[in-house]
């Protein structure tokens, strides 16, 4: 663990938590936004528990998370449709709440509370069994082909598990118009993942053979 790697990581985790309050509550009008709280607290929480464990038992795995800047120009079109995507969904998210547009029932927000909870176990088990897991698309040295765990059901868990994340993140804010926002990532990920498995059949030995045992992307089954 160097002193840079914890301040890189605590700045970013600050950022995150100023940004999406402010593109949370700003809109909103008001601070007493209580699905607000309730999707800061089950993001940040997790998320700065995730970062501690990282830190002190895989440092070069939380470097790697930390590092969002895509060498490939398709790949940074992804991130930037992402990051508009969430721009716009907490903004209505708290338009929504303020004006009374379109309220989820008050249950909805805590079951997908407790499916987003279930869906970052899972993220951490993927973390556990791919170190080589960074934010950017590229093979590096001595890198393997992961073939055991959620990685022997589809070959993108991932982003499998992103998606659930990211589909209750409006439910938990009880906005149905940020959710038809959010509908948009699957699509958006489609298109990362035809331009990653290029790069991975061209530059990972053994992936090809891996597509041949896991047919499937990201849902089972499905696609």
């Amino acid at each position: 663990m160097t002193i840079k790697l914890f301040c890189n990581a605590i700045i970013k985790f600050v950022l995150g938590i100023i940004l999406v309050g402010l593109l949370l509550f700003l809109p909103a009008g008001t601070v007493q936004y209580p699905n607000g709280w309730l999707l800061m607290g089950v993001l940040f929480v997790p998320m700065f528990v995730a970062g501690i464990v990282m830190m002190f038992k895989n440092p070069q795995l939380l470097s790697k998370r930390l590092n969002a800047k895509e060498q490939q120009s398709e790949q940074s079109l992804v991130i930037k449709l992402s990051g508009l995507m969430f721009v716009v969904g907490f903004v209505l998210a708290g338009l929504d709440f303020r004006f009374g547009w379109l309220s989820l029932p008050k249950t909805v927000p805590y079951i997908a509370a407790a499916i987003f909870l279930i869906a970052y176990l899972l993220y951490a088990e993927v973390l556990r069994e791919n170190t080589y897991l960074s934010r950017t698309i590229e093979v590096q040295e001595n890198q393997k082909v992961i073939d055991t765990g959620l990685y022997g059901i589809v070959r993108h868990p991932m982003y499998s598990v992103t998606i659930i994340l990211f589909l209750t993140m409006p439910l938990m804010l009880g906005s149905i118009l940020s959710f038809v926002v959010f509908l948009f990532y699957p699509l958006i990920i489609a298109k990362r993942i035809k331009n990653e498995k290029q790069v991975l059949e061209t530059e990972l030995d053994g992936y090809a053979d891996y597509k041949k045992k896991v047919k499937y992307r990201l849902i089972p089954y499905i696609w």
